[in-house]
């Protein structure tokens, strides 16, 4: 077995969404959760970090080529997420049964 290495790699983003339940009245939605239940949402700025850990490739000197892992970051984080609306935009979101301990 080789040398074992990490490889870590941060990334932004920004995305909206709005707080609100569907078995509340306005009044209780905008009491419970204040300027998060604004209609046309609010916005928040992510970090998400990846760590590779793996096997350093004798040829290469690396676990992975950085350049790939910015771009897999890219296809399964940021271009799903990035300047979207969480609740409208982003599928696994608008189908996310979050609501359904009321």
């Amino acid at each position: 077995m080789g040398h074992i290495a990490y490889l870590r790699r941060k990334e932004t983003f920004s995305a909206a969404h709005r707080l609100h339940s569907p078995h509340l009245t306005e009044e209780e939605n905008k009491e419970l959760y204040g300027k998060c239940n604004n209609p046309n949402g609010h916005g928040h700025n992510y970090t998400v970090e990846i760590t590779i850990r793996g096997e350093v490739d004798p040829h290469t000197g690396m676990v992975m080529n950085l350049t790939d892992l910015k771009k897999c970051m890219g296809v399964a984080i940021l271009d799903e997420l990035d300047h979207k609306n969480l609740d409208l935009d982003v599928p696994y979101f608008t189908n996310c049964p979050r609501y359904d301990v009321f």
